[in-house]
């Protein structure tokens, strides 16, 4: 699963927290809009309770409280005064008798407001039709134009009534809606404006930069040249490729000392295997000579058996492992004695069975290494004399139980002692050899190596007629 880049991370946290600070933001204001907006409200309605008072007041100082009703219907015809009611304190009542049923009207909160002597506010904003009830104290005074104790039979701050008022809150909703949309609308505005500047600069001082000291490194690093620091405008990049051009001129010359060690390691290698080879072929030479086979028998052998490998179409490296160790294949008679190994004539039962012994003989010599030359040796030399329908030594292996190298190696090995002179024999001619190995078929050797051999028998005879003489 791909990981999210810096600028996808940088926006989703940035828009979560706009979000929040936005829903946060916008809850701060409605609410403050809200208190600003009571308070208005509260304050107006105290005034249009004074202005109700005060005509009271001045209808009574007239002698005209009975043209009061009037007065407060014309306060109803306010647009935002929905109701109003004056209730008399029942001290008043008792001063100047019961007034009219409307004034008589009492519950729970005028009662409050008789007693604690300060007004209420009953605010229902979240309907349909927002509205406030107010229920202010009419408090007797001194202070004034109006002495209210000229009047009225009380002391001072004593309630002479309440006034009752209900006020239509729509409009104000309305304009505090309109005025937290267009904060709204300025905020989201700005918002964009800082999310798109925002973007902009993890664009051109992450993103471009990043993407930049990633090509630039890798050019560095396989180009072996500097980061240009010139192209990062901020210092925490240009820190960082400086500090990339010392991390790769320290990589480069550890770089430079390990390739002189790996192509020193590489030409040991190669002495080594070199010197292996030559080794190889050498002991091969040693136990030809000893054997006083015919003149170049182990170099035949190495080429038949590298050409029959490559053309049998196994891969490059084994073709060279047969090629190499097939020299091997008769090194077990190294702990043949001479008097057999050299006896012309024809072997007893005995001196057969012990000359039998060559293939483990030879395997007890190299089954030693874990070097892929001589591990391909060892099977050589202990399987050459195996045949293909199991009556061969000295493991009686059938078929594809016999490794492929030593299925190659004793056709080649059969092929050079067909076409050589021995001390006991004449060398045959080409088509007794060929008729030989027909015969053979599917007995002493694979079938498939046999068909690969009739199908370049002229590849074998240049092979035997180059190393004749030599």
């Amino acid at each position: 699963m791909r990981k999210p880049s810096i600028k996808a991370i940088t926006v989703k946290k940035l828009i979560f927290f706009l979000l929040t600070a936005s829903v946060l933001m916008f809850t701060i204001i409605v609410l403050s809009f809200r208190s600003v907006s009571q308070k208005m409200i509260e304050d107006k309605a105290l005034a249009l309770s004074e202005v109700v008072m005060a005509g009271l007041t001045a209808h009574m100082n007239a002698g005209i409280i009975d043209k009061s009703p009037s007065f407060l219907d014309e306060i109803r015809q306010l647009k935002e005064v929905s109701r109003i009611t004056v209730i008399r304190a029942p001290e008043v009542n008792k001063q100047y008798g019961a007034g009219s049923a409307s004034e008589k009207h009492s519950d729970a909160v005028i009662e409050k407001v008789l007693k604690g002597k300060g007004p209420i506010f009953i605010m229902a904003d979240f309907t349909v039709n927002p509205n406030i009830r107010a229920v202010v104290p009419y408090i007797a005074t001194t202070k004034g134009a109006t002495n209210c104790l000229n009047c009225h039979e009380t002391v001072e701050g004593a309630v002479l009534g309440v006034v009752d008022m209900g006020l239509n809150l729509t409009e104000y909703r309305n304009r505090s809606l309109k005025a937290v949309l267009w904060i709204v609308f300025f905020s989201m505005f700005f918002t964009l404006l800082l999310v798109g500047n925002i973007f902009q600069t993890i664009q051109t001082f992450v993103k471009q930069p990043l993407d930049a000291l990633v090509k630039s490194a890798k050019r560095a690093f396989f180009q072996h040249e500097p980061v240009d620091l010139k192209q990062f405008k901020s210092a925490e990049f240009h820190d960082v490729a400086n500090e990339f051009n010392q991390f790769n001129r320290e990589i480069l010359s550890r770089q430079v000392l390990l390739e002189q060690k790996n192509e020193a390691l590489f030409q040991m290698n190669n002495e080594i295997e070199l010197t292996l080879k030559e080794t190889v072929f050498t002991m091969g030479l040693i136990e030809e000579y000893r054997s006083k086979e015919t003149k170049n028998h182990t170099r035949r052998v190495a080429e038949y058996s590298r050409f029959l490998a490559s053309m049998m179409l196994l891969p490059e490296n084994q073709v060279d492992l047969v090629g190499t160790a097939a020299p091997l294949h008769d090194i077990g008679k190294m702990g043949i004695p001479d008097a057999i190994l050299l006896k012309s004539e024809k072997l007893t039962p005995e001196e057969r069975r012990m000359m039998r012994t060559h293939p483990e003989s030879g395997f007890t010599m190299s089954n030693h290494s874990s070097h892929d030359i001589l591990k391909a040796a060892t099977i050589i030399a202990h399987q050459h004399h195996e045949r293909w329908d199991g009556s061969g030594y000295p493991k009686g292996l059938k078929g594809d139980e016999i490794h492929i190298y030593g299925r190659i190696v004793s056709l080649a090995d059969v092929l050079d002692a067909l076409f050589s002179e021995r001390p006991y024999k004449h060398a045959w001619p080409l088509e007794s050899v060929t008729a030989f190995i027909k015969r053979e078929r599917g007995k002493m050797f694979d079938p498939a190596i046999v068909d690969v051999f009739f199908s370049n028998v002229d590849g074998f005879i240049k092979i035997h007629q180059h190393y004749h003489e030599y």
